[in-house]
């Protein structure tokens, strides 16, 4: 008997998000083993990275499995199901230290990482700051997530030259991602004073820190993987990036905009955090003396409520920036489309990735 394949042009995700779930717990589960035989004192470190890899939309491993597919690869190889789980396992560690550096409390509904193990200090009385100690086990669990996610990804079973390829986006994707979130720290230290247009500056942001490792790289690890020829790996290039940033643009408005229940994440927390965001950007741009000095004194205060959210939403929809932010993502799914309409994949694939066009841009706020 043929096996299934792990997800279906209708539903892109189908099977595969349960199979990587089931990949990351048997994973986990050597990895408590291993701990726990040095100290039961280290488990909280899994019990955390179990709690923060158990949910999430999986988009990566599913762009990773329809680059894989749309190139002709087998539906149904495990392959796809072992780089999806390495693809989570660095999504989570990224997360992880994004949320320590932004000094977020939450993320998809629950504590973060950093305040997690601040609530395990106070509750055990234990001695000294509890939130240094929060942030420094975010900090190590952040590290092995990342180390863990390239022991995952070896573990494929591809054959050498064809893991070779795969792995060389997969490191290239996680130096960028560094790079990105540092730039991020410098739009948010400088106060978007850096050489060069602030706009500009927050669309390299998007690029290295998200959009790129979000689907870009994402597909052509896939497509690397099933030896997709240069033409077809240069469509997805197009693809990804334009989408990708369609998709970063998208959560950066959700950030303001969004409902909280939806998001998993406070309202107005981008606006706390000081994120320079494209949205930021457009609305200096425009921005009246007095709208500018608005956001010039509560962007990234933290203490912000949501009448200055409120406020702060006002001068984003009067100087125009949302409605530039939502042209340029309508431009930008444009642009992937037309790259995936000129793209030699496989009719599934096509399908199933037009599909997933709606399903990382729609407007839900």
């Amino acid at each position: 008997m043929t096996p299934a394949p792990l997800a279906g042009p209708d539903e892109p995700v189908g099977l595969l998000r349960p199979r990587i779930q089931q990949a990351l717990d048997a994973f986990l589960d050597q990895q408590r083993d291993l701990l726990g035989a040095a100290s039961p004192q280290t488990l909280p470190l899994v019990d955390a990275a179990a709690a923060f890899l158990s949910g999430g939309k999986r988009l990566r491993p599913t762009f990773a499995y329809w680059g894989w597919r749309a190139a002709g690869g087998d539906p149904a190889d495990d392959a796809l199901v072992t780089i999806g789980a390495a693809l989570e396992l660095f999504q989570a560690s990224a997360l992880v230290h994004d949320d320590l550096i932004d000094a977020s409390d939450t993320r998809r509904g629950l504590p973060s990482v950093h305040r997690r193990f601040a609530t395990l200090h106070r509750d055990s009385g234990w001695q000294g700051d509890a939130d240094g100690f929060g942030a420094a086990a975010a900090i190590l669990l952040g590290d092995m997530l990342l180390a863990w996610s390239a022991e995952v990804f070896d573990r494929a079973g591809v054959d050498g030259d064809r893991l070779r390829a795969a792995r060389a986006v997969f490191d290239r994707m996680r130096t960028e991602v560094g790079g990105g979130q540092y730039l991020d720290m410098l739009e948010q230290v400088s106060g978007g004073a850096l050489p060069g247009g602030q706009a500009d500056r927050a669309r390299t942001v998007i690029r290295y820190k998200s959009a790129r490792y979000s689907v870009e790289h994402p597909l052509v690890i896939g497509g690397a993987l099933a030896e997709a020829p240069e033409p077809l790996l240069a469509s997805y290039r197009r693809f990804g990036a334009a989408l990708g940033e369609a998709f970063q643009l998208r959560d950066d408005v959700l950030g303001v905009f969004g409902d909280s229940a939806q998001t998993g994440k406070p309202t107005g927390d981008d606006l706390r955090e000081g994120k320079r965001t494209l949205l930021i950007a457009y609305a200096l741009e425009r921005a009246s003396a007095e709208q500018a000095a608005l956001v010039d004194a509560r962007l990234g205060d933290p203490a912000l409520d949501l009448d200055g959210v409120t406020a702060l939403r006002d001068v984003l929809v009067g100087t125009g920036a949302l409605a530039r932010v939502e042209a340029l993502v309508d431009d930008l799914v444009a642009d992937a489309r037309g790259a995936l309409d000129a793209a030699d994949v496989t009719d599934d694939g096509r399908k199933a990735l037009s599909q997933l066009i709606e399903l990382t841009t729609a407007r839900t706020h």
